[in-house]
C-alpha cells in the first residue's frame, strides 16, 4: 500500500487528550487509537531507532486511570461516528482507511511496564464492550521483556477474552545484534523465552524493524540466524499469525540509522517466507521521516 502524509503525524496528542490520541496507522489499515501507558517517556529498551522524542519532558509524568478511560470512550464515539474526519488532521483520509480498527496499547515506553497494567486493561475492555465495539481490536505493542510477570499475564488473558492481538518485538537473531540494536540489560534469551512461552497459550504477531546501521543492512547471517529463532519459537509449540518486516518511516533517535530500500524490505519478506513457512508483510519507510 503506498505511504500516505498521514502515516508520518503521530502526536502524543490530540486536542486536549494527555493518553489516548488517534493515528492513521498504515500497519492497521485504518484508525488506530493509540493508549499510551508511559507518559514519562520511561523505557526498559533505548532502541537505536526509536521514534519517541526524549529530549523533551512530559507535561504529564503519571497514568491517571480515571482521566485515559474517560478519553478512550471520548475518542471510540469520536472515531466510530466518524466525526474525526471533519477535522483538519483528518479530513483528508483516503475513503478505504476511513474504519475504526483497534485501540492500541503502546505509546512512549513498554506498556507493560505499567504497574496497574491488568487492572488498565479490563477497564478498557470494558469501555469497548459496552459500547458494542466488539469487531475493534485490543493491540499490545510490547518488546515482551515483562511477559513472564503474572500481572501482566492477567493482562494479556483479559486481551485474549476481547478480541486482543499481541505485537510482539523480535527484530535480531543474534544476541551481539540484538544488544547493539535495542541497548537494554535485559538478555536476549529472556525475550526470546518470553516470546515462546506466550505464543503456546495464542497466536502472536512478530513485529521486526530492520535498518541500516552506519550505512550497513543487517547481514545475511543475522537475518539466518533471525529465521533460526522464528523456527525455535514454532518448534517448541509457539503460533506465529504474522511476521511484520518494517523499516524506519520517522526520524529516529540515532542519526547512523536509516530505512532500508522496498526491494531490501521485500527480500527479507521472502527469506522469512522461505525458511519459515511463516505469512509475512512488508511495510515501507517514508522517504526524509
Amino acid at each position: 500500500m503506498p505511504s500516505h502524509q498521514l502515516h508520518t503525524r503521530h502526536e502524543r496528542r490530540f486536542d486536549s487528550n494527555r493518553f489516548v490520541y488517534p493515528v492513521l496507522s498504515r500497519r492497521s489499515r485504518g484508525i488506530s487509537i493509540g493508549v499510551n501507558l508511559n507518559p514519562d517517556k520511561i523505557c526498559n529498551f533505548d532502541c537505536i531507532y526509536c521514534q519517541v522524542d526524549r529530549t523533551r519532558q512530559s507535561e504529564t509524568r503519571f497514568v491517571e486511570f480515571d482521566a485515559l478511560v474517560t478519553e478512550l470512550g471520548d475518542m471510540l464515539d469520536f472515531v466510530s461516528s466518524g466525526e474525526i474526519y471533519e477535522t483538519e488532521k483528518f479530513r483528508d483520509t483516503p475513503l478505504e482507511l476511513r474504519r475504526l480498527n483497534d485501540m492500541a496499547f503502546s505509546g512512549d515506553g513498554e506498556p507493560t511496564t505499567y504497574k496497574n497494567f491488568d487492572e488498565l486493561i479490563a477497564s478498557c475492555a470494558e469501555v469497548k464492550r459496552v459500547r458494542g465495539l466488539d469487531d475493534v481490536k485490543m493491540v499490545l505493542i510490547t518488546n515482551a521483556s515483562m511477559f513472564h510477570r503474572p500481572h501482566v499475564q492477567r493482562g494479556l488473558a483479559t486481551l485474549d477474552a476481547n478480541n486482543g492481538e499481541i505485537w510482539a518485538k523480535l527484530e535480531a537473531g543474534t544476541a551481539e545484534y540484538f544488544k547493539l540494536v535495542d541497548r537494554t540489560p535485559i538478555a536476549f534469551q529472556q525475550i526470546l523465552d518470553n516470546i515462546a512461552a506466550a505464543a503456546q497459550v495464542r497466536p502472536l504477531v512478530i513485529q521486526s524493524l530492520f535498518m541500516r546501521v552506519a550505512g550497513e543492512p543487517p547481514t545475511p547471517a543475522e537475518l539466518d540466524a533471525f529465521c533460526d529463532r522464528l523456527n525455535e519459537i514454532t518448534a517448541a509449540g509457539g503460533r506465529l499469525s504474522l511476521v511484520q518486516i518494517y523499516t524506519v518511516a520517522r526520524r529516529p533517535a540515532e542519526s547512523f540509522v536509516a530505512p532500508l530500500t522496498d526491494a531490501e524490505v521485500d527480500a527479507i519478506v521472502a527469506l522469512v517466507e522461505s525458511r519459515t513457512g511463516l505469512k509475512s508483510a512488508a511495510f515501507y519507510g517514508t522517504a526524509g521521516y
